[in-house]
């Protein structure tokens, strides 16, 4: 029997690969076999160098807040390999304030790269898939998909968001041969957590939360993404799987 896991063959676009989880699953997406187009608006030197093959990888810069900026990633990725097999849209950022002080600006930056770009880098690649087979789209949630965390309010909101996109994508895109998926992430380390690690009261308070006893490190996080991408997940759509060390559980 063929691996189901392999990924052989095939190319996946991961956006903000640079650090992180995105570099992760861009990372363990390799080892498994495919071809990774890397997205984002930093230097993706430190990845490309961990994939280790530079013919297995390209990078695009693209400001992902800017809808028009969208499908030419797809379209590009395209030229690069002949073609989209994978998406994972993994690019966030976080803004912290107090809802009574909160920002327009803080709301729609968050809002535009966590949801709005998700779902037209959706669009842009479902359309591909739809004409070559079908594919799988991977949106990286978080546990604040499920919580509401304190002082994260566009954040939470974008992140429960990318759940029901995630949901209502696969009912639609499912009979397309496109499997929809997500991953939630429990506490990472990443630069997007670096602010609550800096604090010692809630670092603690987190910590004491976890059953494994750990904060996640990224790596932890990409062997559910690997499975969403394989054909071992073939006739999985429209879940989410927490990735928390047992928080939901406690």
């Amino acid at each position: 029997m063929s691996n189901p896991f392999s990924l052989e063959g095939r190319t996946a676009v991961v956006t903000g690969a640079n650090t992180g989880i995105g570099q992760a699953a861009a990372v363990a997406l390799a080892q498994a076999g495919a071809r990774i187009a890397v997205v984002g608006r930093s230097s993706m030197d430190e990845t490309i160098a961990k994939i280790g093959d530079p013919g297995r990888v390209h990078a695009i810069s693209a400001d992902l807040s800017r809808t028009a900026n969208l499908a030419p990633v797809i379209d590009e990725a395209v030229a690069w390999a002949g073609g989209v097999d994978i998406l994972v849209n993994n690019a966030g950022i976080i803004r912290r304030n107090d809802a009574l002080d909160f920002t327009e600006d803080d709301w729609d930056a968050v809002i535009d790269i966590n949801l709005k770009s998700a779902f037209f880098l959706s669009q842009a690649a479902a359309r591909h898939m739809k004409e070559h087979g079908g594919g799988r789209i991977i949106n990286i949630a978080s546990l604040l998909s499920f919580q509401g965390g304190i002082r994260v309010a566009s954040y939470t909101a974008s992140k429960s968001g990318l759940v029901g996109l995630t949901r209502v994508l696969a009912c639609e895109w499912a009979s397309l041969g496109i499997n929809v998926n997500a991953v939630a992430p429990g506490y990472v380390v990443t630069n997007n957590t670096e602010a609550l690690r800096n604090d010692p009261a809630r670092y603690k308070a987190i910590l004491e939360r976890i059953p494994a006893g750990r904060w996640a490190e990224p790596e932890d996080i990409s062997g559910a993404v690997t499975y969403l991408a394989s054909d071992a997940a073939r006739y999985v759509h429209g879940i989410v799987i927490p990735v928390d060390g047992g928080w939901l559980a406690r």
